[in-house]
């Protein structure tokens, strides 16, 4: 499918997904979540007019929705990347700043993610603009 245009997917929550902790998985947003919402678009142009637009429009779409969604943090499921949260410019970033958008994707999880990148991956090989951080090598207190 092709559309050219801003699409909203809601994919509902509830029943079983909400009995289960948020913190017995990474995926913390569960219990109080009516719905999931993908907010997207797609554009053929390659012109940075084109993407501006079509960029400005699915932001719009967000702004308008911003009152009745999650907030106080405002939430976001990683497989539906948002990098209007924040991004690194190279990989690198410290706890502070990653745990901008490292909260909003995985709430309370977000610390234990950073332990685990801590162990498997020390020295940061694997990452992205909005990667979990590794600090193992940094002198920043992670709570437990």
């Amino acid at each position: 499918m092709e559309l050219q245009r801003p699409t909203l997917a809601l994919i509902p929550y509830g029943g079983k997904m909400g009995e289960i902790s948020e913190s017995e998985t990474l995926f913390p947003h569960r219990a109080g979540n009516i719905y999931k919402i993908q907010y997207s678009v797609t554009w053929k142009e390659e012109s940075m007019e084109a993407a501006d637009h079509y960029l400005n429009m699915i932001r719009r779409i967000c702004d308008y929705m911003m009152p009745y969604v999650s907030k106080s943090p405002r939430c976001s499921f990683l497989n539906y990347r948002d990098v209007d949260l924040g991004v690194n410019q190279n990989g690198n970033v410290s706890y502070e700043e990653a745990s901008i958008w490292g909260t909003k994707y995985f709430k309370d999880n977000f610390d234990r993610l950073v332990q685990v990148k801590n162990r498997v991956d020390p020295d940061n090989f694997f990452r992205y603009e909005q990667s979990i951080p590794s600090v193992a090598n940094r002198n920043y207190v992670i709570a437990e």
